[in-house]
């Protein structure tokens, strides 16, 4: 049965239509509609991980391309050499980005390659299929690439291909969206959505190939991640998996059937014995011969001048293939199109994949032959009269061809009696191929002189004279020159105040001012809360460091350093400097002063006399500690003692850590069975961590301690370590004194040997070290103390100091978290406040919430009283704290330091005063979004920096950018790179499906063992998945030991170095630094073993240490249900056991790691609910419970009685001055209790850190924000969410509460990741997804091991497949890349720098460091010319849209193009707008509601664009949608009006960067080279000289008809017909030719405004008409965590609007502005504080949305446009505000 006849069939299966809905509506539509991410592939998502590219989307990315001449219906063209550079030129786009990749292609998935419905059309594609496939697999070794080729995902071949490569996901084509009802379309679809379902199936993620985009260094495209269980094509129905079945048997038979006469066989990577091009036409001729009777008419008459023309090819240069096809008369195109090339090219196709060869075929130079045979050619009566022709060469080849098969040489006079039509006549069907553009394109005349040095090396031709620009409707300020003065959102304040030129701010009125002031009180309130937490200081005072005024100005410090090379120190710093110890000089001291002596007595006589006191306060605790019934009593009380400052220094604290070891060494003794071997363990590890800290103070050791710490060190084998470890000690010794107690007898007095023969360790003390003793090792790092911080720094930190201690020397340090980073921006904070009143330091980090935090710290460190200025500020762009222009640390985002070191005002009197800008989390320089910024920071900053990150992949090479920059701009660079994190991280995994069946949840003190579900993983164990040895791969010290006896159980070579008892020295503990060393020497025997051939193999050397390592139940549990991901009952239900199981292993704190913001909420309800549920079972059977509850009850009864005796004890001691509790007063458990409060089995709070009415407090203060209800309960009982779109006031309570150790339990995204102080036991990465990247795994993994409280951290993968675990611990982090510096806009803002500033020589440095250092010029072929041109082009650009004046004045609608930046190249479509007055005409409508509505829509068009999938925006889905809610979901197409004008501006966009592509190319003609050469292969096609060929008519006659060649495109692309006119600006930077580097992005372009990519999601203008988030969630499908933020983007593009059009209708009336009252506030950046934040009285708009009157001179229609835009602005604003009030 054929497909167009099949519907529902009897068997009960689907036809393709039905089929290809049902899967798309059952699974696929959720699946890319809503689940899918649009990711960074290379930089975010699969850094250097190996993926690979289905080779048959590759081939259709090619022959899908409407530029390409090959496989038309009704023409003959096969323009190869386009589809073979097409195919490299996109393999090259992937392999300049570091894409690691293999080709592979399926013989199942070519369904969509030969789509077609023409016998022609498919005959073409397979022909092309066959010699791009066959070019691919000639050429691969020498473009770096593997091909492979399957019958299908059931193909053995490929499943051990997956097993052995692991390929992180496939990158394809899905089939898109079906259009119509095409049944032969929809089964090819059909087709290709099974494949990708089993794919997925298979455990391997999807992205899509088509919609990619290839940006700067970046390859972005939708991820499809969706993990299924064995079963999973259960859940669809068998009719459509018999439907699928019924689509490939009938696409398989029509193929068959189209060409019965032919035997297509599969595409193989084997290369047969290659043959030459005659030996291939001989096999080809026997079979037309053997197939005579089915050979089309005038078969061999058209044969010959086929041949002909393949073999002339190679002789013709490319540009001699560029050609018009046309001159065929209708019969002769018909009998081509119709039989002949359709037979050729299937039999071509045939021998071609037989016989492997490498065929060169164009269809416009063989229809160039036909007509020259045809039409020019003399007469051909003999058949000899070809040879003159042609050539004897060829006319030899050609007759040894037909003589091969025994056939006549044909009679070509038939063709002509064929050929009716005259020369030249066009091709039926087709529009005649476009001319080239030859009206000389001119540049207006541009003069400025800082920027006419830049472009100096730019000739092109400029108009003489300054030409009429093409007039502009333009009402608001036609030719007037812009001042960026005032602030952008809040566009009523002047940037500067009025005494530097800035204008007079808004007087506030004292409503406004009070609710400044509430709110700044309850900001700092909060502020000191959160700077407690941070400093430790919760409950008491904060310990600042008081910084005096110095009396001096930035300047005079800037100048003393110039004369004299050295930094301004102060006198604090020299004093420290020469206090230093590494400054104090050998040789006798100097005599004491007698004021030195007084005070060292004084300080004797007070030392004498507090141990007077402590001796007797000792005394008397032991005394109490003795009365105590139990040890475990007394070890918790001297617990307790041990936290009183009393105890932390001199004798005392020496003596009351032996007593500690006293009573470990007592429970040891009690213990029923202390020879057990776990128990020494434990015991032996707790004393000698301990004794070996007392053998390292430098204070109250005697000789009787060391006495003994050396009885400890023999009883449990140490003898040997007890010598050196004395006579380090002998340095810090003082005088002896007897201890206070008696110390356990460890030791024989006769004998000396221990008395406790059971307490010596067993094995060799270097194995016992490697195996339990890791973790409390000695991890400094060449430490030695310093002067200048108040701890002991590594050396690393050492060189860093002495970095920051010289004024012009900028620094990158790259260190893991819990390294030592932190004390780095403190010291230079310090540094800046010590030199200078007025000097400024910028910290920048990437997150709001993290600028949050630092400023609290540096509140909380540093105070500093100058008059006028404050000590910090806070600047992000919602809100700011405290002037961020007089401030002398700034902290702030990266946009808002853009923004201001943009700035012009500023240019002059705030950025020179930066002395330093540290960029915290540097490693987003690499991210999609926001990276651009972090680079122009960097090539903006006026001042040296200091880069600081601890996760950046290959950081030498972004080191080298980063150096060259900062040589460039004359500061020393230097780069620390530590990489050993100071506390290790231990993985585990946890595999909810192991867990038994319904187990229950007794509460969190059922004393059961843990589950046993959770699994080490140990880090060589990874290596079974295959691949190399991550450089950033750590090992403990455990973890190494098991690999040495793996590989002595493997006979290694050479194994006896490895032996740990004699690597490491035998008489003093191993350091940390000890095994990094040995570590380095066991990793490379694990690389050797990785790199034998038969490494992959299970009897290999590599496989069996493997086996010897892993976690042996995990080894016997079948892999495919550890690759199986749970289900969802069983991931929910799974995860109180996980946190029960880290509670009782007390691994709690921890974090729960979730990159999907509503399963974080989902999870935290089901925790809740479990909680709550067993809670609640429990009570209700458990007698202790109602026990309790009954004497409780009978407590409150006799609660009156209770009062009344405490008025009768209140009114004795009235007249007494009794401070202690009165008699009437209750302590009982019973006053406390609560029934109402959680149980403490059923609640991970930990309620001894913060107390309950703190709590209540906290959450009551909530209570107004829009925070949901459970979200309070879940805080009572210790569990927490953490994500982006929460109210930021809860957000800020929770990482308070984690960090007090309140909260035990906290779900998150990434959010708690990037350098938030939210350090945790454990850190848990709870299923799996996209963003589950190399860098986010370190960077939340990082959150574990807290350094100052745990050594060591664990890392616990939950519900997430083996396989993907392995993967992640191997993965290596991306390497960062640069981006494309300049934009339009970014040329105007540097125009307004400069002419703003009045040439500051800032604003001149920024200009040269722009064009000169960006990242991608640095070591790339991105030319300095290349990007020049692309700036003179861009000027034009500006200048022809009115925005640019000829000597380079910002003009007219800058500010709202400038302010609007972030937008482009929609800021450059509203300019245009507004100047074509389309904004005006949309605005002036009689109905002020009409349009409102139609200039939203008209806005949404431009900003917040969100494409709807195609399946998910298919007219059925959305007629679905729109019946069950309000929104409209699909945008409405653009207004008529603004079509029109924008395309208009698109034209004027492809004229200005079409000339500069011809410019460039024309300018740099010889430079370039002939473009001949393919991209990746770098082969030649074509004759390279032409010198040496014979001139025959024929090759005369084809180079003379030949196409002028163009000069901008590429010569390939133009063997298609295309000269020099391009249709769109896409199309200009895909085909420019080669040398000449266009960046689309870079370029305004309007296409995807006019032409959406997709249909556009109405997600905006739905939410303005009807202000409903759940609409938005379940119909736009839009993620509830996400709808926060995009609408705030909306709304603050209204506001920018707005303001600006106030600015542009204020500057007509200058007088209103200036009559306006002086502020008593300070100026703002955007606005005054976040707008989540603000009180219910807050306007919608902010605090700039006050009425504006109507200024004086105001056109009616401008102000109508402000009208509208205000009222639009207000009611978008009210109704984003209703979400979160």
């Amino acid at each position: 049965m054929d497909l167009d006849d099949r519907t529902l069939d009897e068997d009960g299966s689907m036809d393709a239509l039905a089929a290809l809905r049902c899967i798309d509506a059952k699974w696929y539509k959720e699946l890319a509609g809503k689940k899918a991410r649009w990711m960074d592939l290379i930089g975010d998502y699969a850094g250097s991980e190996c993926f690979v590219l289905d080779g048959e989307s590759l081939l259709q990315h090619v022959l899908d391309d409407e530029l390409l001449a090959l496989g038309r219906e009704g023409e003959p063209s096969f323009q190869l050499a386009h589809a073979v550079h097409s195919m490299e030129l996109l393999l090259h786009e992937m392999c300049k980005r570091s894409a690691a990749f293999d080709v592979v292609f399926w013989e199942d998935a070519r369904h969509l390659t030969l789509k077609g419905r023409s016998d022609s059309v498919v005959a073409a594609r397979l022909l092309a299929r066959a010699l791009l496939f066959r070019h691919l697999c000639a050429h691969a070794a020498g473009m770096g690439l593997v091909v492979h080729a399957f019958a299908g995902l059931a193909d053995p071949a490929w499943q051990a291909y997956q097993r052995r490569t692991k390929p992180m996901f496939v990158m394809l084509n899905d089939g898109g969206a079906l259009e119509g009802d095409d049944r032969d379309m929809a089964a090819r679809i059909l087709l290709q959505r099974d494949f990708v379902f089993g794919l997925l199936t298979s455990g391997v993620a999807v992205t899509l190939l088509h919609g990619a985009e290839f940006r700067d260094s970046k390859i972005f495209s939708f991820v499809l991640e969706q993990r299924f269980g064995m079963d999973t094509r259960t859940s669809l129905p068998d009719s459509l998996w018999e439907g699928v079945r019924f689509c490939r048997a009938a696409l398989d038979g029509r193929l068959k059937g189209r060409f019965p006469h032919v035997a297509l066989e599969p595409l193989r990577t084997a290369l047969p014995d290659p043959i030459s091009l005659d030996e291939f036409l001989k096999e080809v001729m026997k079979y037309f011969v053997s197939h005579q009777e089915g050979l089309p008419h005038l078969f061999w008459e058209l044969a010959y001048p086929f041949f002909l023309h393949l073999m002339v090819l190679p002789s013709l240069t490319i540009d001699e293939r560029a050609r018009d096809l046309g001159g065929l008369d209708g019969q002769l195109a018909a009998v081509l199109n119709d039989s002949f090339l359709p037979y050729m090219n299937i039999v071509m196709a045939a021998f071609v994949s037989r016989f492997g060869v490498s065929l060169d075929v164009d269809g416009r130079v063989f229809v160039g032959v036909l007509r020259y045979f045809t039409t020019v050619a003399p007469s051909l009566e003999r058949r000899d009269s070809v040879r003159p022709l042609v050539g004897d060469e060829v006319s030899s080849r050609l007759e040894a061809l037909w003589s091969s098969a025994n056939v006549p040489l044909p009679d070509l006079t038939n063709l002509r009696s064929t050929q009716k039509s005259v020369p030249g006549a066009g091709d039926p069907g087709r529009a005649a191929p476009e001319a080239s553009n030859n009206t000389p394109f001119t540049l207006l005349p541009f003069h400025n002189e800082v920027f006419d040095a830049e472009l100096e090396a730019v000739h092109v031709a400029v108009a003489d004279i300054n030409p009429a620009l093409p007039p502009a409707h333009l009402e608001f300020s036609q030719g007037t020159p812009f001042a960026d003065t005032t602030h952008w959102h809040a566009h009523r304040r002047p940037i500067l105040p009025k005494h530097l030129g800035g204008g007079t701010p808004k007087q506030l009125d004292e409503r406004v001012r009070r609710k400044r002031l509430k709110q700044e009180q309850r900001f700092m309130a909060q502020m000191q809360r959160l700077a407690a937490t941070l400093t430790g200081a919760s409950g008491r005072m904060l310990q600042q460091i008081v910084i005096p005024a110095t009396g001096r100005k930035v300047a005079e410090v800037a100048d003393k350093e110039a004369s004299t090379g050295q930094p301004g120190r102060d006198k604090k710093e020299k004093e420290a400097k020469k206090a230093a110890p590494t400054q104090q000089k050998k040789g006798k001291a100097a005599p004491l002063s007698g004021k030195e002596r007084i005070r060292q007595e004084h300080a004797r006589d007070k030392r004498a006399k507090e141990d007077t006191t402590s001796q007797g306060w000792w005394l008397e605790q032991l005394r109490q500690i003795d009365k105590l019934p139990t040890l475990g009593n007394k070890a918790t009380a001297l617990q307790a003692l041990l936290r009183n400052p009393r105890t932390d220094a001199g004798w005392l604290a020496v003596e009351a850590r032996l007593f500690a070891l006293h009573l470990t060494l007592q429970q040891w003794l009690a213990e029923p069975d202390p020879d057990a071997p776990a128990l020494r363990d434990r015991y032996a590890v707790a004393l000698l961590r301990d004794a070996r800290a007392l053998y390292a103070r430098e204070d109250g050791l005697t000789p009787t301690a060391l006495g003994v710490l050396a009885g400890v060190m023999l009883a449990l084998g140490f003898a040997e370590y007890v010598a050196p470890l004395e006579a380090a000690a002998a340095a810090h010794l003082q005088p002896d004194r007897e201890l206070a107690f008696s110390f356990v007898k460890l030791v024989r007095s006769k004998s000396r040997r221990p008395a406790h023969k059971f307490m010596a360790v067993r094995e060799d003390p270097v194995v016992w070290q490697m195996r339990v003793f890791g973790e409390y090792m000695d991890r400094s790092m060449d430490g030695a103390p310093d002067a200048r911080v108040a701890f002991v720094p590594d050396a690393w930190q050492r060189d860093v100091l002495d970095i920051l201690d010289r004024p012009k020397s900028s620094v990158l340090v790259v260190a893991p978290t819990s390294a030592g980073k932190t004390f780095i921006s403190f010291y230079a904070m310090e540094k800046v406040l010590r030199e200078s009143d007025d000097g400024i330091l910028v910290y920048v980090a990437p997150t709001k919430a993290l600028v949050n935090q630092v400023a609290a710290e540096v509140y909380a460190r540093f105070r500093k009283d100058v008059d006028g200025r404050t000590c910090w500020a806070i600047h992000t762009r919602d809100y700011h704290v405290h002037d961020p222009q007089k401030c002398q640390i700034l902290v702030t985002v990266p946009e808002m330091l853009a923004i201001m070191l943009l700035s012009p005002p500023l240019a002059k009197t705030w950025t020179p005063r930066i002395r330093r800008i540290i960029l915290d989390e540097i490693h987003t320089i690499g991210q999609h979004e926001g990276g651009t910024v972090w680079e122009q920071i960097i090539l903006l900053t006026p001042c040296p920096i200091i880069g600081l990150s601890a996760t950046i992949g290959e950081p030498e090479k972004f080191n080298a950018w980063l150096g060259s920059v900062q040589n460039a701009k004359g500061f020393e660079h230097k780069f620390i790179h530590h990489p050993h994190r100071y506390s290790h991280l231990r993985k585990f995994a946890y595999f909810p499906q192991l867990l038994p069946k319904d187990q229950p949840f007794a509460g969190l003190d059922s004393s059961r063992a843990p589950t046993e579900v959770m699994r080490f993983i140990h880090p060589a164990a990874t290596l079974s998945f295959g691949g190399t040895l991550p450089p950033d791969l750590s090992l403990e010290a455990p973890d190494l030991l098991r690999l040495y006896e793996a590989l002595k159980s493997q006979g290694y070579p050479d194994v006896e170095k490895l032996d740990p008892t004699t690597f490491f020295p035998r008489d003093e503990f191993i350091r940390q630094k000890d095994v990094l060393q040995y570590e380095s020497k066991i990793k490379n025997a694990l690389s050797s073993l990785l790199a034998a051939p038969d490494a992959l193999v299970s009897t290999s050397a590599l496989q069996q240490v493997i086996r010897y390592v892993h976690d042996p139940v995990l080894a016997q549990t079948p892999v495919a249900r550890l690759n199986a991901p749970p289900s969802d009952f069983k991931f929910a239900s799974g995860l109180i056991h996980l946190l029960s199981d880290l509670n009782s292993t007390g691994s709690l704190p921890a974090l729960l790691f979730n990159f999907d913001r509503s399963e974080c909420t989902d999870m935290a309800r089901r925790i809740l609910a479990t909680l709550e549920g067993a809670e609640e079972t429990w009570r209700a059977k458990s007698p202790e419970w109602k026990r309790k509850i009954s004497q409780w009850e009978e407590w409150r009864e006799r609660q009156k009685d209770r009062e009344r005796l405490a008025q009768k004890a209140a009114a004795r001691k009235k007249d007494q001055d009794d401070d202690g509790p009165q008699q009437g007063e209750d302590r009982s458990w019973e006053s406390s209790f609560d029934p109402q409060d959680p149980s403490p089995q059923f609640s991970f709070a930990n309620m001894a850190a913060y107390s309950k009415e703190e709590l209540m407090a906290d959450i009551a203060a909530l209570r107004w924000t829009s925070t949901e209800d459970f979200l309070f309960q879940a805080l009572w009982r210790g569990v927490a969410v953490h994500h982006s779109g929460l109210n930021k006031a809860y957000r800020s309570l929770v990482e308070r509460l984690f960090r007090v150790g309140f909260l035990r339990v906290v779900i998150a995204t990434s959010t708690l990741a990037l350098g938030i102080n939210a350090p945790t036991k454990t850190s848990v990465f709870c299923g799996d997804s996209p963003f589950l990247t190399a860098l986010t795994f370190r960077q939340c993994a990082g959150r574990a091991g807290r350094r100052g409280f745990d050594l060591l951290g664990r890392v616990v993968f939950y519900g997430i497949p083996l396989d993907r675990i392995n993967r992640i611990l191997l993965s290596r982090l991306p390497r960062l890349t640069g981006t494309f510096p300049l934009s339009s806009t970014m040329v105007l803002r540097l125009f307004s720098l400069l002419e703003g500033s009045d040439y500051a020589p800032y604003a001149v440095d920024a200009i040269h460091s722009i064009l000169r250092l960006p990242h991608i010029s640095f070591g790339s072929d991105f030319g300095k010319d290349q990007l020049l041109h692309h700036l003179r082009f861009s000027i034009d650009y500006l200048r022809r849209s009115h925005l640019l004046s000829e000597d380079g004045k910002p003009v007219n609608l800058f500010g709202l193009a400038s302010h609007l930046y972030y937008t482009e190249p929609s800021n450059l479509a509203l300019t245009a707008l507004l100047q074509n007055g389309v904004i005006h005409d949309v605005c002036g409508q009689s109905s002020l509601k009409q349009a409102e509505r139609d200039l939203v829509q008209l806005f949404c068009h431009l900003f917040g664009r969100r494409y709807l999938p195609e399946v998910y925006a298919t007219t059925e889905n959305i007629r679905e949608l729109i019946k069950k809610g309000p929104s409209r979901v699909v945008l409405p197409p653009l207004d008529p009006r603004a079509q029109d004008v924008l395309q208009e501006h698109q034209v004027a966009i492809l004229d200005v960067f079409s000339a500069y592509a011809l410019a460039f190319s024309s300018q740099h003609t010889d430079e370039l080279g002939t473009d001949n050469q393919l991209p990746l292969s770098k082969l030649i096609v074509g004759a390279a000289d032409t010198s040496a060929r014979e001139a025959t008519p024929l090759i005369t006659h084809l180079a003379q008809t030949a196409r002028t060649s163009p000069h901008a495109r590429s010569r390939f692309v133009a063997t298609s017909g295309h000269a020099d006119a391009f249709g769109g600006v896409d199309e200009l930077a895909r085909t420019a030719r080669r040398g000449v580097h266009l960046n689309a992005h870079a370029i305004p372009s309007a296409e995807g405004i006019l032409q959406p990519a997709r249909p556009l999601n109405a997600y905006l203008y739905d939410f303005f008409m009807h202000g409903q988030v759940d609409a938005l969630v379940h119909m736009n499908g839009i993620r509830r965590g996400d709808v926060w933020y995009a609408l705030e983007g909306f709304w603050l593009v209204l506001t920018s609007i707005r303001g600006d059009i106030e600015h542009l209708l204020t500057g007509m009336a200058r007088e209103a502005q200036e009559a306006q009252e002086e502020a008593d506030g300070v100026d703002s950046g955007y606005q005054s504080f976040d707008p989540s934040e603000m009180d219910e009285e807050d306007s919608a708009g902010g605090a700039d949305a006050g009425a504006f009157k109507r200024p004086r001179g105001a056109s009616d229609r401008d102000w109508r446009v402000y009208e509208v835009v205000n009222s639009v602005t207000n009611e978008f604003g009210a109704k984003f505000k209703a979400m979160w009030a």
